[in-house]
């Protein structure tokens, strides 16, 4: 698997045709909290930030929702290497 820092540029630059499975990784990664409550939904939030993120489980991920993820994890970490 590729380094966060590269998975993190990948779905900046093309933010289609990613899996839920790949978003949870990437959270895990930064300290972001994974949440499925049992629907077809997966929610992320971080104690550090009041936003939650609502993504549905669907294949593949809306371009939508994988910018909000990448938003998500860069206004947690904007001081964070990108190697």
């Amino acid at each position: 698997m590729p380094s966060r820092g590269k998975l993190l540029a990948r779905m900046r630059a093309n933010p289609r045709d990613w899996r839920i499975e790949d978003l949870e990784t990437l959270a895990r990664h930064y300290g972001i909290s994974v949440r499925k409550p049992g629907g077809s939904h997966v929610i992320f939030f971080h104690p550090a930030s009041s936003e939650m993120l609502s993504v549905p489980a669907r294949r593949p991920i809306k371009p939508v929702y994988v910018r909000r993820f990448v938003a998500l994890i860069e206004q947690l970490m904007p001081h964070e290497d990108e190697s």
